[in-house]
This record gives structure tokens, C-alpha cells and sequence, in this order.
């Protein structure tokens, strides 16, 4: 049986784990606000760039009709997980989602992966990264790593003719829910392209620029493509801590009634000690009260 001292010692420790966990909590829930702030300025910017390539493709139509993509390549699919742990099933969800899709294609396509949790999971479907990130702990890191694979698959374009671009990541729903999405990259959706050309503009005047439609359709689409990809992350990030937000009210739960039990128990122990040295007082005095008689 356990002694009062042990039991005194567990309490303690399940009182510390119950403060990380609290702390985790609310660091996960200030990170899920950050995050939601981000993808609410992004709209913006993702409307204004939209907007611009509206301007131009009604200015050009064949900007979205002539073919950009006429030779078959390889295709690159990028998964988009954690770093770390306490995320529940957030890794698990996503790389089954992308193997599911990936797996009729074979080795055909190559594997991109952002968080080491993430390459874990591929090795258990007999698959690797070819290329690793970093997850980035902050929405300040975001830009970094967009740009950062914005470059290398500019590279990996370059080297083996890509056919096409596709990500996979965990986008967050209402409360602390998340499923896993995708979305392709590359090519560029013409039919989306045509149905820019066809809406109606805004306001009454449609703008006018100076620049070569060539041109300014190249930078639109450029900060097309990072806008695509700063929202798959960001998305991402967003739904991992919500998912570590999930556990750890999880774990809070589970501590909470282990404390409960750890102090019941303590708590009759210390009445049973308590009540053996009353006991051991009472038969002293009998003992020495009977001396005397």
C-alpha cells in the first residue's frame, strides 16, 4: 500500500503536468488566433490579386487559352505536417488523405514534406521525402519558407519539366476540428482564368494599365502562387494547434480526475494514519491508567 509521503509526491507531480498542460492550452489558443488574423488579411490580398488577373484576361483573352504545359513530366505532390508531437491524429489524417491520392500514380510522383512528423507517417506506406522543410512556429516564418519552396519548385521545374504541383495539408473547421484538403498548384486552372474574364467588374469604369499583358499576367500569377501556398500553410498551422488545443483539454481531463483520485486516496490515508496514532494514544494512556489502578 502506498504511504501518505508517496502519494503527497505523485499529487505534486500530476500538479505540474497539469500546469504545462494549461499552458500549452492557452499558447495554442493565442497561436490559433494569430493564425485566423493571417488568413483573414490573406482573402484581402487574395481578392485584390484577383482582381488584377481579372483586368488583364479580360484585357487578353489568350492568356488563359494558349496551352502553357504541353510535355509530360514528372508530378510533385507536397504534404504539409508538424514538427512536433501532442498534435493527436493531425499527421496520421493528412498523409493518409495524400497516399490514397498518390498511391495510383506510383513512384511517378515525388513527395515533398514539411515537418518531421510527417516523414514518420510516409515510411510506414513504404515512401520517403525527397525534399524536407521545417515547419514554421510562427506566422513570421510563414513568408520565409513560402519563398523558400516557391524556389525550389522553380528549380525542380527547371530540372525535370514538372507536370504538375499538388498540396496536401489539414485545414481548420469550426472549434477545434480540422480535416485534411488539397489543391493544385500548377498548372494554373484555365477554366478558372475564363471564368475571372467572364464576371462582371465591380464598378462601372474597368481600370486600365500601362504594363505588357504578358508581363503583368506573369507577376500576378506569381504572387498567385504564393498567396496559394502562404494559405495552405497557414491553414496548416492553424489546424495543428488546434489539434494540440484538442489534446490537451483531453490530457486536462484525464489529470483533473487522476488528481481527484490521487487526493481521495490521500486524503483516507492521511484519516487512516491520523486515526492509528489516536488509536496508539488512546491504548498508552489505558495501558498507563491501568498501571496505576
Amino acid at each position: 500500500m502506498e504511504t501518505v509521503e508517496q502519494l503527497r509526491r505523485k499529487i505534486t507531480s500530476a500538479e505540474d503536468l497539469q500546469s504545462v498542460v494549461r499552458t500549452m492550452k492557452a499558447l495554442a489558443a493565442v497561436s490559433i488566433r494569430q493564425y485566423e488574423k493571417a488568413l483573414e488579411s490573406l482573402a484581402h490580398y487574395y481578392r485584390t490579386i484577383s482582381l488584377g488577373l481579372q483586368v488583364v484576361v479580360k484585357n487578353d483573352p489568350s492568356l488563359y487559352s494558349r496551352d502553357w504545359q504541353t510535355e509530360r513530366g514528372a508530378r510533385l505532390s507536397v504534404i504539409l505536417g508538424s514538427d512536433y508531437g501532442m498534435v493527436g491524429q493531425f499527421n496520421d489524417q493528412v498523409v493518409s488523405y495524400a497516399m490514397e491520392r498518390i498511391a495510383p500514380a506510383g513512384a511517378q510522383v515525388g513527395i515533398w514534406a514539411m515537418g518531421e512528423r510527417v516523414v514518420a507517417r510516409l515510411e510506414r506506406w513504404g515512401r520517403g521525402a525527397d525534399h524536407i522543410y521545417s515547419a514554421p512556429s510562427s506566422v513570421s516564418g510563414v513568408t520565409s519558407a513560402v519563398q523558400h519552396m516557391l524556389l525550389d519548385i522553380e528549380e525542380a521545374n527547371l530540372q525535370q519539366r514538372l507536370e504538375g504541383v499538388e498540396f496536401f495539408y489539414n485545414r481548420p473547421l469550426a472549434g477545434a476540428a480540422f480535416e485534411p484538403a488539397s489543391f493544385q498548384l500548377l498548372p494554373i486552372d484555365r477554366s478558372w482564368l475564363r471564368s475571372l474574364s467572364r464576371q462582371a467588374w465591380p464598378s462601372r469604369v474597368l481600370p486600365t494599365f500601362s504594363m505588357q499583358s504578358q508581363s503583368l499576367f506573369s507577376a500576378l500569377i506569381r504572387q498567385f502562387l504564393f498567396v496559394s501556398i502562404y494559405k495552405a500553410i497557414t491553414e496548416s498551422l492553424a489546424s495543428e494547434n488546434a489539434s494540440r488545443l484538442a489534446a490537451m483539454q483531453g490530457a486536462e481531463k484525464n489529470i483533473d480526475e487522476r488528481l481527484g483520485e490521487l487526493q481521495s486516496r490521500y486524503h483516507q490515508q492521511r484519516q487512516s494514519a491520523i486515526t492509528e496514532e489516536l488509536m496508539d494514544v488512546i491504548s498508552g494512556f489505558e495501558a498507563l491508567t491501568g498501571d496505576n489502578d
